[in-house]
């Protein structure tokens, strides 16, 4: 690599340290540890990200150093003695690999709920609700800023007995920058008023942490230097504290962030997703390298290698962050080396990762099923020990991924495909011009296939006959499924559905009432898409908020459409039946709370959001005559062992379906489904 002239693989001296390329993954918390400990899950996530060749992966987002910064989003404990080992493997294993491995520290401060952990209260700089976690803080008295200055001492040098190359100081939106801000500090004492004041926390804490772990130790920060707030803090202060802190002699580098993050809105604009500008804030961290003259890094939504690359050549970064993008593919390096830049598995924004952890899950990629199942699951798909000819019926996500997979494993497939594209489900959802990206999912594996020499045959509504025709030993079923109705007391056949929407067969007109009883994206991008016609629209959902399937990151740019174009919510309300009246419809509707409160809305159409109805003819066709009947061993699956046995011993091909053609779940679901079936036969 030191022969390359490509910029992102040149090597970078941080300090004694010397980075192989310029590519790093910025600290973020997947969830997957288990009691506060990075156990064999978060271990083998980094592994598989330093055997992909990335130099740097920041481990933890936000790893707590006290036990009253409640974890409110599986944080690791890092003021726990007992982390050090499982950390010291970590270390060792994507040392393996020549990959170095820092850790972020902080204290949450009030972004964080008090319910979690071992309930202690909340604290800030002064007592100013945090609305995300709906947090109340106390102010930190000086007791409380003694001990939590020892904290970050104790928990830096766990760090470094664990092996750890360096770490990282949290300060965008918790207690280092909460004593920064104007919209967070109102103290009075020596820790609020002027800017020397305001970071005379951080300074106690960086003078303290460097003095126990030595000059060598490497220690940097990730800042916001600009809240873009009106009321917070300034790009003027923020850049004079990123000066200061260069100066200081206690930190080595600066990890830029702008914007800040106590909302669900403002933390969309730091954190962007699909339909949002890529990189928004690469420019201003360049800015901040130019007037610190210091090491920066920086991670925003940059996602493709052209983009990293430019800010490496372009001297506005030393490390480039590509931290979504290594969840979408962990092998981003490896593939540049290779010069196969066109087989990096697309990030497309979709942002089901940090969803999901909002909403209390782990992360997972919406296309990258192996992503975090490193212990069950391959990046890297094994050839298999016999060559089989296999038919798969269906090119949307599920069948396209399947067939992937048998081909990375040797096997001969053939896809067969009802229409003339593939994408399934994906085709409707890119019709919402904001969610365009998501055709990334399909165009990779379209490139794929194509490398493999797999067949998609077009056009072709596969019955039995044609299946059978091809003489496989192997059929996977992802036919998909279809738009269905809720249940109505009357009117099924006079509703739309919201697929009729997104596919353009039905233009809005009027006034609508979308009724969602998924929860999900198809609504809500129904919803978007009528709204943005100028219609009057109602969203009405039985839940206790709308969408509930999806998190606040997602929520974001449809609750901002909403909002705008004056679209009225309503929730804990069902839709009960339709009727036409004249020339318009009446909706009405009922409560599941109440039998007696009905009311009705008159409206020129009624749209639909059920989820779907598993397309399930072929496969029930193609049952009898297969050798498991159609059976699938769950047990054997989780297991890792094949799930297919015979039952009909004159059956002549295995078969199992996946995806939606099984029951209406998602994009990941049916991507999750084809990899781990396929990957064992």
């Amino acid at each position: 690599m030191a022969n390359s002239r490509d910029p992102l693989l040149q090597p970078y001296q941080l300090k004694h340290l010397t980075l192989k390329n310029r590519i790093m993954s910025t600290a973020h918390e997947p969830a997957y540890s288990e009691n506060g400990m990075p156990t064999d899950r978060y271990r083998l996530y980094h592994r598989e990200k330093a055997k992909g060749g990335i130099a740097l992966t920041m481990t933890a987002g936000s790893a707590v150093v006290s036990p009253d910064s409640p974890p409110s989003f599986g944080n690791l404990h890092a003021y726990d003695d007992a982390i050090v080992p499982w950390l010291k493997a970590l270390t060792e294993d994507c040392h393996e690999y020549g990959a170095a491995v820092m850790i972020q520290l902080t204290h949450l401060g009030r972004r964080t709920g008090w319910n979690k952990g071992a309930w202690l209260p909340v604290l800030s700089a002064s007592p100013i609700r945090e609305p995300a976690h709906r947090a109340f803080p106390k102010e930190a008295e000086d007791w409380d800023i003694e001990r939590i200055v020892g904290d970050y001492v104790s928990a830096a040098e766990r760090m470094q007995a664990a092996g750890l190359d360096g770490i990282e100081f949290e300060a965008y939106g918790h207690l280092m920058d909460g004593f920064w801000s104007p919209a967070t500090n109102h103290r009075e004492d020596e820790f609020g008023g002027s800017l020397e004041n305001r970071m005379r926390f951080s300074t106690m804490v960086t003078e303290a942490v460097r003095k126990a772990v030595g000059p060598d130790f490497i220690v940097g920060i990730r800042l916001v230097a600009d809240e873009d707030w009106e009321k917070g803090l300034s790009r003027e202060e923020g850049v004079e504290i990123a000066r200061r802190l260069a100066s200081s002699g206690q930190i080595d580098f600066l990890n830029v962030i702008r914007g800040h993050i106590d909302h669900d809105a403002s933390l969309n604009e730091v954190i962007p997703i699909q339909g949002m500008p890529a990189s928004p804030h690469l420019d201003f961290a360049g800015e901040v390298r130019a007037a610190t003259k210091f090491p920066v890094f920086h991670a925003a939504r940059i996602a493709d290698v052209a983009t990293a690359r430019h800010a490496i050549a372009e001297g506005k970064l030393d490390m480039v962050g590509m931290t979504r993008a290594h969840i979408a593919d962990p092998h981003i390096v490896r593939k540049i080396i290779a010069g196969q830049e066109a087989r990096i598995r697309p990030c497309v924004g979709a942002t089901y990762c940090l969803d999901r952890i909002y909403e209390g899950g782990e992360a997972l990629c919406i296309h990258n099923a192996a992503t975090s199942r490193e212990a069950e699951l391959p990046h890297d798909i094994e050839k298999a020990e016999r060559a089989r000819k296999a038919v798969v019926v269906g090119a949307g996500p599920a069948g396209l991924e399947a067939a992937r997979v048998l081909a990375e494993r040797g096997h001969h497939v053939d896809v067969l495909e009802a229409t003339s594209q593939a994408g399934g489900q994906i085709n409707l959802l890119i019709r919402n011009p904001r969610r365009k990206e998501m055709i990334g999912i399909v165009d990779w594996r379209l490139a794929e296939l194509e490398r493999l020499g797999v067949t998609i045959h077009y056009d072709v509504y596969a019955g039995a006959d044609d299946v059978l025709a091809f003489e496989p030993d192997l059929v996977v079923v992802a036919t998909g499924g279809i738009a269905q109705s809720p249940e109505l007391d009357a009117g099924e056949e006079l509703v739309t559905s919201s697929w009729d929407i997104l596919a353009g067969a039905v233009k809005p007109e009027g006034s609508v009432l979308l009724f969602d009883d998924n929860g999900g994206h198809p609504g809500m991008s129904a919803a978007e898409v009528i709204a943005n016609t100028g219609a009057e629209l109602e969203v009405v959902s039985p839940e206790r908020f709308f969408a509930p399937e999806m998190g606040g990151m997602n929520h974001v740019p449809y609750a901002r459409t909403f909002a705008e174009r004056n679209v009225r919510v309503t929730i804990n309300t069902r839709l009960k039946s339709v009727r036409r009246e004249g020339n318009g419809l009446v909706a009405v509707l009922g409560s599941d709370f109440s039998e007696k409160t009905e009311a009705e809305r008159r409206v020129s159409q009624v749209v639909v959001e059920h989820g779907t109805m598993a397309n399930a003819d072929l496969y029930l066709e193609l049952k009898p005559s297969s050798r498991n009947l159609g059976a699938v061993d769950y047990a054997a699956l989780i297991r890792r062992q094949s799930p297919i046995s015979e039952r009909n011993p004159d059956g002549r091909f295995d078969l199992f379906r996946i995806g939606d053609a099984v029951s209406s779940r998602n994009v990941h679901a049916a991507i999750y489904d084809a990899l781990r079936y396929c990957s064992l036969l």
